[in-house]
This record gives C-alpha cells, sequence and structure tokens, in this order.
C-alpha cells in the first residue's frame, strides 16, 4: 500500500467509548452470548430524543417526536424510549404490536408504509394514527372502520413531488405519498369519508440528505395545510419525516483524504484501495471518471437534531421569506419528525470475534476472518465507511502495526466480505481479539440479518452503567424497571 495509513476512525461520545473501554466486559459476553453479537444502550437513546426536544424548545414549537421503529428491532431501546415523552412511528403490523406491548399508547403511536389489511385493522381498531399514501387506502380504511363499528381514526395525509416557488426546486421522486398536485382529489376522499376518518395534518417522506428539498418540501406542506382550511377542515400538524443523519467519523480530513485516494485508486494513480478494485460506485473509462460515488456522507458537520434546527431556521420563500419555524409558530402548528438512525445515534456496536489472521498478501495486506457474515454487520449495505476498534484479550501485548487488512465473514461465499475496502488498524489483531464496530444501532445491526448456511443470527444484548461499572442483560429481558437499568 502507498503512504500513510487511510483511517476512518469512528465518533465515539463518552457513553460508548466507556463501554469499548470495558473489555473485559465485552469479552464475557461474546464468551457467553457467543459472536458475532450486538450490544445496544437504552440509555443513550433517551438523551438523543432530549437534544431534540431541545430544537422545539428553541423554537416555542409543540408536536411529537416519533422514533422510526424499523431501524432497529430492539426492545430494550423501545421500551427505554417508552418511559419518555416520545412516540413511536411503525411501518408493520409486527412493530405495531411491539410498540403496543412495549407500553406505547394509541395517541403515542403513527402508522407508516405499506399497510396490508391485517395492519390497517390493528392500527384502526387501536386507534393510531395512520399516514395514508393515497386514495385506495383511505378507502380502505374507512371500509374496515364501518365495517367493524370503529371510532373515527386520525388520519395524516403523506404527500410528494413538492415544487418551489422562484428557483426550480423539485424533490425527487418517491413510491409513497401522493403527488401534491393531486391534493385536491385526496381532499374530497377525506371529505366522503368524513364519518370513519378525522384529518389530523399533512407529511412527507424524503430519501435524501438535502436540507433545500427538505425546506421546499416543509413549504409546501404549510400550503396544503392551508389547502386543508380553506375547505372547513381543521389539521394541525405537519410531520417532516426523518433523514436527519448521523456523523459517523471522527475526523472530516480523514474522510477528505480517503475518499480523495479512492478517486485516484479508481483512476490506477495508485494501487487499489479495495478488495477487487471495487469503486463504490465510481468507474474508470479511458482516464476519466464516472459514476456516482454510493457512500452516505459519513463525516457531516450538521446532522440529527442540529439539523432540525437548520432545516426550521430555512427562509420560505413563497411566505415572505419568513423562517419555517416562525410560519408553524404563528399558525400554532404541531411538528411532528421521525428520527431513526439520529435517534439511535451513539446506541450500541457489533462485536466480532477475530477467528484467523492470514498473511500479508503481496500488497502488504493481512486476510482477517470474523466470526460473523457481512449481514450481521451490515454498515457497508448503507454506504456506511468506518473503522473497528481492536479490543484484544486481557494481557496482550501491543502487537505491530500499523497494518492493512482485508475482513471477511464465515460463509463459503467470495462475496461474504465485511467490508469492501482494505481496512488500516492501528495494531495487528490475533485471533481471540474482538473487532469493536461502534455506532451500528442505526439499520446495521438486524435490517438485513440472516441465517444463511445454517449459521445464527447475532443475538442482542443491553447494556447500562451502574456506577463505575457496566451490567447487561438480553435485550428482551430489558424494562426501564430493570435493577440499575431503569430510567432514571
Amino acid at each position: 500500500m502507498d503512504g500513510r495509513p487511510l483511517y476512518l476512525e469512528p465518533r465515539l461520545e463518552p457513553r460508548l467509548r466507556s463501554l469499548l473501554a470495558a473489555a473485559g466486559t465485552l469479552h464475557s459476553l461474546t464468551d457467553a452470548l457467543g459472536s458475532p453479537l450486538h450490544v445496544v444502550v437504552p440509555d443513550q437513546i433517551a438523551e438523543n430524543l432530549e437534544r431534540f426536544r431541545s430544537v422545539y424548545r428553541a423554537h416555542h414549537l409543540s408536536g411529537q417526536v416519533f422514533y422510526a421503529h424499523k431501524a432497529n428491532r430492539s426492545s430494550a431501546l423501545l421500551r427505554r424510549l417508552a418511559a419518555t415523552d416520545a412516540g413511536v412511528d411503525v411501518a408493520s403490523l409486527g412493530e405495531l404490536q411491539h410498540a403496543l406491548g412495549a407500553g406505547f399508547t394509541a395517541d403515542r403511536i403513527t402508522a407508516t408504509g405499506p399497510k396490508n389489511p391485517e395492519f390497517l385493522w390493528l392500527a384502526a381498531r387501536t386507534g393510531v394514527t395512520v399516514s395514508v399514501d393515497g386514495t385506495d387506502e383511505l378507502d380502505q380504511l374507512a371500509s374496515l372502520v364501518r365495517t367493524f363499528g370503529l371510532a373515527p381514526v386520525r388520519v395524516l395525509l403523506r404527500l410528494s413531488g413538492f415544487e418551489a416557488s422562484g428557483v426550480k426546486v423539485l424533490s425527487r421522486r418517491s413510491r409513497f405519498g401522493t403527488p401534491v398536485r393531486e391534493l385536491d382529489t385526496l381532499l374530497k376522499s377525506v371529505e366522503r369519508h368524513g364519518d370513519a376518518v378525522e384529518l389530523t395534518g399533512v407529511g412527507y417522506h424524503l430519501d435524501t440528505t438535502g436540507i433545500a428539498e427538505k425546506a421546499t418540501a416543509l413549504e409546501g406542506s404549510l400550503a396544503a395545510l392551508e389547502a386543508c382550511r380553506s375547505r372547513g377542515l381543521r389539521p394541525r400538524a405537519v410531520d417532516v419525516g426523518g433523514g436527519f443523519g448521523v456523523s459517523y467519523l471522527a475526523e472530516r480530513e480523514q474522510w477528505e483524504a480517503y475518499t480523495s485516494a479512492l478517486t485516484s485508486a479508481v483512476l490506477g494513480r495508485r494501487p487499489p484501495l479495495t478488495w477487487g478494485g471495487h469503486g463504490y460506485g465510481l468507474r474508470d473509462e479511458s482516464g476519466t471518471l464516472r459514476g456516482t460515488l454510493g457512500l452516505y456522507p459519513a463525516h457531516r458537520s450538521v446532522a440529527g437534531a442540529a439539523y432540525l434546527d437548520d432545516l426550521l431556521a430555512q427562509p420560505a420563500a413563497s411566505l415572505g421569506g419568513r423562517p419555517l419555524a416562525a410560519v408553524l409558530l404563528e399558525h400554532l402548528y404541531d411538528l411532528h419528525t421521525e428520527p431513526g438512525r439520529a435517534l439511535l445515534d451513539q446506541c450500541g456496536l457489533s462485536l466480532a470475534r477475530v477467528l484467523e489472521v492470514r498473511g500479508p498478501e503481496p500488497g502488504g495486506e493481512l486476510l482477517v476472518r470474523l466470526a460473523a457474515k457481512a449481514d450481521d454487520i451490515a454498515l457497508e449495505d448503507h454506504g456506511v465507511l468506518m473503522d473497528p476498534v481492536v479490543v484484544p484479550r486481557s494481557g496482550a501485548g501491543p502487537g505491530e502495526g500499523p497494518v492493512a487488512v482485508h475482513l471477511f465473514g464465515g460463509l463459503c461465499l467470495e462475496t461474504d466480505l465485511i467490508t469492501r475496502r482494505t481496512v488500516f488498524l492501528p495494531r495487528r489483531p490475533d485471533p481471540g481479539d474482538l473487532l469493536a464496530f461502534a455506532n451500528t444501532a442505526g439499520y446495521a445491526m438486524d435490517f438485513h440479518a440472516t441465517r444463511a448456511q445454517y449459521q445464527p443470527a447475532a443475538r442482542k444484548a443491553a447494556a447500562w452503567q451502574d456506577g463505575d461499572v457496566w451490567r447487561w442483560c438480553l435485550d428482551e429481558q430489558f424494562w426501564p424497571t430493570t435493577p440499575s437499568g431503569g430510567a432514571q
């Protein structure tokens, strides 16, 4: 390999840094529960919620923070959140059952995503708010309400296809929601089903980190609320969805150095930085760089609650250029948010035991085989590049370093790569060491998990601090009343 190691060190806040320093605890956990193993930190999700709440208070806004359940299946995280004033956004029948069983009442639950009849029935029967994507779903919901003699269901209309005035900023196409140009048809359907549904607001879903697109959608949603009110309807909330992001890396300079070196490697100006010359969406066409880098922006200067604060400060061009937060407050609208990844920031890590270290290869890299599969630690499935932390066995020496390694899983497949990129570690790992992948709670733990080749999916444990000691239990055994692990 050329030059200095290209580290991508994870950003670690105090709670997760403390857990990583508890090497004996982490090794005891994997000895007891096996490798791979996910460890979640329930108290961190409550702290992250408070950061979002502080933005609401700063702008004098009311409304709910709905945790996007799809980002993690953990019972411990969900139950810890149920002990706060947060809500939960569920996207399946199973998630709705899980939320109800974790202690959430119907007024704190919103149902989104594609819905089958069973999901819609339980949502209507329990009285949760339903975010509807179109007239067909609205018709189906109203039919269930009438057939089973249920109380009218609160609904929120999910919209898409917003367009800004002035400079053309068109939100990208989405399979979710009704194009805003068809709002009139959707509102006629709401009026037709006035005996079965109660319109509470509008919202949107955008798969983007672009704040300009989100501001356009929020401004368009405010205009949609006014269109509703002009028809005698009384919606009172706007739901801006999720997509607030996480900054995964400690240093911006490392991210910029790596992406620059990757570009050079794809163009053949330096040795490859990945297994098989994988370009993460980039390719060389006769000396010209083509394609788009398909990676999550792993270092972000503004993310999470700070991103929400930035969004609310954006000017609404069609409303006199006033900040969006001021317009929401002026109309006494509730603001709903649905953070998933952002609420799970620093809420967990994934452990994998080192089974074998071979090499070095001709390029100087070591081949490291882990007791895990690629889909157990699915950071790269979401475009996230981040170094693991070596947690040596007790009494291990400092080891040689730095070293370049390729990380492989245990499946009998050439494609079972924990990371496609060459990873640089400050020391050589040895069999029996653990590699700890930090900040994996958001989507990387179980969104892609399988039991391929009869290899088990990673188990999950919950950990909490009891003074200077870390304690743990199985994820499904954690409750806010767990001794020394409950809500404070």
